[in-house]
């Protein structure tokens, strides 16, 4: 799994690339705020970032509140741990509220950060499976089990899009529909699984 830290002092930084690299993570770096926010806009960002508080260019924090600003998509979600030495309450429901999912202080605790790593790796993998599973079952909800076309709802549905459309754009829209002659021949004579083989590859040409 890949990690982004962001901290601007070296030892920090040096210590946290060693920790995770060793722990079997792929890290990238980022040596202040600005650097970080630029790699977290890349196309294949990592979804685990540990970011410091206080940083040059822009502060942790503030990335937090962009971050969720722009995740305007459920798969683009990142899970952010907040990196600093403010140890008091109101800065964590500051952090939180920003929209941090989890909190360390300075000077962190080795196993207390691999804990924390792994719990947030889960959670990411969680709703990698989640975004899976929803998108299997909105093409389910679409398509013919048998052929894999677009089933009648969904039909009537992009039918209705196209209309509301060509009404808008003062345009024309064409629908066929296409039989297969014979077909309850086939059925009664090779049977329905001969049938279904059949609806299958008519539907592939």
């Amino acid at each position: 799994m890949r990690i982004l830290i962001a901290e601007d002092d070296v030892t920090s930084r040096l210590i946290l690339e060693n920790m995770l690299t060793k722990w079997g993570y792929d890290v990238v770096s980022a040596t202040d705020g600005n650097d970080a926010w630029k790699k977290l806009q890349e196309e294949d960002a990592p979804k685990l970032a540990i970011l410091d508080w206080m940083m040059p260019g822009m502060e942790g924090i503030e990335i937090c509140r962009k971050i969720r600003e722009n995740s305007n998509k459920e798969d683009q979600y990142t899970y952010v741990t907040l990196l600093t030495a403010k140890e008091s309450k109101e800065n964590i429901v500051t952090g939180m509220d920003a929209g941090a999912d989890d909190y360390i202080t300075k000077p962190f605790d080795m196993h207390e950060l691999r804990v924390r790593v792994r719990a947030g790796q889960r959670i990411v993998q969680l709703q990698s499976e989640l975004l899976e599973a929803k998108k299997k079952l909105e093409i389910q909800s679409r398509t013919d089990p048998l052929t894999g076309v677009l089933n009648r709802r969904a039909i009537l549905s992009l039918i209705g899009n196209e209309l509301s459309r060509a009404k808008r754009d003062n345009a024309h829209i064409s629908i066929s529909m296409l039989d297969l002659d014979h077909f309850k021949k086939i059925n009664d004579t090779f049977g329905h699984l001969a049938g279904d083989a059949v609806l299958r590859e008519s539907m592939n040409r």
